[in-house]
């Protein structure tokens, strides 16, 4: 009798293991079907950026944090916010596009790297020389962008003809990417399997995160791709706890931002705010 009391227990003890795994999957499963919805991701990415889009600085006992950049910085503001951090701060948010990239010197150099057919755009978009009055106002300064060579190449001048005072910061963003990520597939594979997954990274990833790295003040520059991938060249698709870092490599879900911003703020420069 006793013998066949420990059997059942020892039965059910095993059906309610398979019934929590199978939850578990189902749960990662139901949170990659809504990554996977690339408009309701999107928007994540970039409402609360655009809810900050040139908002003014008020006279407030509040210190002044500017923002800058593409839809990297909309990720980078995500991190923040879904971290708590930056409390203390009233944030305004500029957009420049990915197509324009961040630069501030001079014009005729910068249109060589634009694309005929993005230079309509750079030409009505917001850029660093329509900010500067907005900039000198800041107590903190935040680049963050998809950079590309040209532009991370020529950062140091751009910085110099900011003429920041002593008493701001100025952080810079390094490029990420995540390799690429493939949710249709994930659906498919077994929850051990994705834990362990790792993505490939692009070498010019790598290439312009350690040019900015070697020519950027080590209290400036964030390598951000560094601090989520380690020195490794690829990935990790998932954080420990089973949540979907970024919905299409480049770009993080709410779990990946608040996965990052614990990053960001604990072993970089930004520690200080």
């Amino acid at each position: 009798m006793a013998l066949n009391k420990f059997i059942n227990i020892w039965l059910v003890l095993i059906l309610l293991s398979g019934l929590s795994f199978s939850a578990s999957a189902s749960q990662i499963k139901k949170e990659l079907l809504k990554a996977a919805d690339a408009r309701e991701s999107g928007e994540y990415v970039r409402s609360r950026f655009l809810q900050m889009m040139n908002k003014p600085f008020e006279a407030s006992v509040k210190k002044k944090a500017l923002l800058i950049g593409d839809s990297h910085a909309q990720d980078f503001l995500n991190s923040v916010l879904e971290n708590g951090i930056l409390v203390n701060y009233q944030i305004s948010t500029r957009y420049i596009p990915a197509q324009c990239q961040i630069y501030l010197g001079d014009a005729a150099k910068a249109a060589r790297y634009i694309a005929p057919k993005d230079k309509t755009l750079c030409k009505k978009s917001d850029s660093l020389a329509k900010a500067k009055q907005q900039i000198a106002e800041a107590d903190v300064v935040i680049l963050a962008a998809f950079w590309r060579e040209w532009a991370a190449k020529a950062l140091p001048q751009t910085i110099k003809n900011l003429n920041l005072s002593a008493q701001q910061k100025l952080f810079v963003i390094g490029r990420k990417s995540f390799g690429k990520v493939a949710i249709r597939k994930y659906l498919r594979m077994p929850e051990d399997k994705l834990r362990n997954l790792r993505n490939k990274v692009d070498g010019k990833q790598t290439a312009i995160n350690h040019l900015m790295q070697t020519t950027l003040d080590s209290d400036v520059f964030v390598n951000v791709q560094k601090l989520v991938c380690g020195d490794s060249e690829s990935c990790p698709v998932f954080t420990n706890d089973m949540k979907l870092i970024s919905f299409d490599g480049g770009h993080l879900t709410k779990d990946g931002a608040r996965y990052m911003g614990k990053l960001l703020f604990q072993g970089s420069p930004l520690n200080v705010l």
